[in-house]
């Protein structure tokens, strides 16, 4: 029997490869550009855990007195974390309550009006002006009377007549005073005073409530991430104290082709395992799609899907043990979106 011919068998191998890559590219554009979703078949898609974090700091500034919680600890919604030298908050309380109280009592004497104990002396101290008035004027009088005669001289006149004009005076302020106190303050004022008290009960709310921002409270449960202050350090506001990360829920985030875009919803029903604990399946929603196509992120794609474009799935999934952690690989299972 001759020998096979070696160009021939390679020529046959170069052709059998070259059919089996065509018939691979072939099967993956039909899968991803051309095949029609099977609306019975569960949706499975690969993703990674994201769990929120949030760092924690005062509002206001200060000195820290105490720290409750270090690295690692678990906390619950509405436990205190840390707290601020409350004595500086405390003298501000006081100051504005006091300044409150002051602006308070102006406020009702204005309101009240004038008491009858200072109309009477009003009323004694016009009789008083009236009296010297008239005794000023009897007085120029007189001096008057010698002048003509010439007893007088001209210096001695002018100082009675300035008395008397003097006295007049006198008696028209106090006439003036006494009208002003039984007519009582007017409304201008007391709308100034009462605007003023609305300023003063602002400053204490502000005063309260910068107390209350001595205490750092935990917005939720979860667990301290990193404790960046020591105590007796001075913060500003804003500045991290502790970064909390939230136990619960958690994200999924997954991406999915455009082919299976229409299998899915917002608020659809998603069962979520973990490669370490398959057998113990998290129960979650799809809480947001995408508007927006993107490649396929460079952590999921590979050469057939590098120039895909899918659209970025957020998925909220409840984690009552605590289980799930960040960057954990999990498997997505929708299950089949049914006609209404």
């Amino acid at each position: 029997m001759p020998p096979a011919d070696p160009r021939r068998h390679g020529l046959l191998s170069r052709l059998l490869v070259v059919v089996l890559i065509a018939g691979a590219l072939g099967g993956a554009a039909w899968y991803f550009f051309g095949r029609v979703p099977n609306p019975d078949e569960r949706l499975v898609l690969q993703g990674n855990i994201d769990v929120r974090q949030v760092n924690l700091a005062f509002k206001v500034d200060g000195r820290i007195e105490s720290l409750a919680v270090d690295e690692g600890d678990p906390v619950k919604a509405g436990q205190v974390l840390a707290t601020l030298d409350r004595r500086y908050f405390e003298d501000e309380l006081r100051l504005a309550r006091a300044q409150r109280d002051n602006q308070k009592a102006v406020l009702e004497r204005l309101e009240h009006g004038s008491r009858p104990e200072e109309i009477a002396e009003a009323k004694d101290t016009l009789a008083e002006r009236q009296a010297a008035m008239e005794n000023a004027r009897l007085a120029f009088q007189r001096r008057e009377a010698l002048m003509k005669k010439g007893s007088l001289t001209r210096e001695e006149f002018d100082n009675a007549l300035d008395t008397m004009r003097e006295a007049e005076a006198r008696y028209r302020s106090a006439q003036e005073a006494q009208r002003l106190v039984e007519i009582g303050p007017r409304r201008e004022d007391i709308d100034a005073a009462r605007a003023q008290l609305r300023a003063q009960e602002a400053s204490l709310s502000q005063a309260e409530r910068r107390l209350e921002d001595s205490t750092l409270i935990a917005p939720s449960a979860g667990t301290i991430l990193t404790r960046a202050r020591e105590r007796g350090a001075i913060v500003a506001p804003g500045e991290t104290v502790f970064t909390l990360t939230i136990a619960s829920p958690v994200w999924v985030r997954t991406y999915v082709n455009e082919v299976d875009l229409g299998r899915i919803r917002p608020g659809m029903a998603v069962e979520v395992r973990t490669d370490s604990t398959p057998g113990k399946p998290y129960r979650g929603h799809v809480g947001f799609i995408s508007p927006t196509a993107e490649f396929t992120p460079k952590t999921v794609e590979t050469r057939e899907l590098r120039t895909d474009l899918v659209y970025r799935l957020r998925i909220v999934v409840d984690n009552p043990d605590g289980w799930l952690r960040q960057g954990m690989p999990v498997t997505s299972t929708f299950e089949p979106m049914r006609e209404r």
